[in-house]
């Protein structure tokens, strides 16, 4: 994580998309569409060209093509960078943008709910931050999820997509808390990890393959919460105070 002086954390943001929620598996999607061509495919050759593509996606060239911004935007240049696949499947560009591109196809981590839950008893308010075209809102209803989350801030609705600046404070603003003792929490060092230029906490989640589900490694964020509740104390913090408190004092005393 990237941090200066320790700071108490009072606020989560989350990235969504290999984050929170994982898509459908592209090489299987890939597959799928080379049986339906007649098309001679193997499943390593299907991850590899799936992994690249999904690579390629990340990179600040794609990112700065504003996909995020509208729902035409997205479809035009997702579909324009799945091209590359129709060398060895015809066709592949419109499939995977339809099979994997659609939020509604997403599915939570295992650990995604527990990790919320786990910040709503301890009165943390979250937020999800994302650069997506299209709301979020309904489907973390289908999933039982919405009620966990204190606020969306969308990269379409905002006009801005990470790692602008703006979208990080905007989110800040909307769960009432100073960037400094906001912990934002993504996958993508180069968007998730722009919140650090507006002043937060960051925490950048390992690589994983694209569509894998099982456990993200969320619990850490919790450990990352409850540390920083129990740092030292001085009369900077704490007025009555006397003497700095230990890492085994417990959460400090607040006014």
């Amino acid at each position: 994580m990237r941090r200066g002086a320790a700071q108490r954390i009072d606020a989560v943001l989350f990235d969504w998309g290999d984050t929170l929620f994982y898509s459908p598996r592209g090489d299987r999607v890939l597959l799928e569409a080379a049986r339906e061509q007649g098309v001679a495919l193997g499943e390593d050759a299907a991850r590899e060209l799936w992994e690249a593509l999904w690579a390629a996606g990340k990179t600040p060239h794609e990112l700065a093509k504003g996909r995020d911004l509208s729902a035409e935007a997205h479809q035009r240049v997702w579909t324009s960078l799945f091209t590359r696949a129709e060398v060895v499947v015809p066709g592949a560009a419109a499939t995977l943008y339809e099979r994997v591109m659609d939020p509604a196809k997403w599915r939570p981590y295992e650990d995604t709910r527990p990790t919320l839950v786990a910040l709503r008893e301890r009165r943390v308010p979250t937020a999800v931050v994302s650069n997506v075209p299209r709301d979020l809102r309904p489907i973390f209803e289908r999933h039982g999820l919405r009620e966990l989350v204190d606020a969306f801030v969308l990269s379409y609705e905002h006009g801005a997509m990470k790692p602008a600046a703006a979208l990080f404070r905007a989110a800040c603003e909307a769960v009432g808390v100073a960037p400094e003792h906001v912990l934002m929490v993504g996958d993508d060092p180069i968007t998730d990890g722009g919140a650090a230029a507006a002043g937060l906490q960051t925490h950048v989640l390992p690589a994983v393959l694209p569509g894998v589900d099982g456990v993200r490694g969320l619990a850490a964020v919790v450990r990352l919460v409850d540390r920083s509740r129990r740092h030292r104390v001085t009369k900077a913090d704490d007025p009555r105070a006397d003497r700095p408190r230990s890492l085994d004092d417990g959460p400090p005393t607040r006014p």
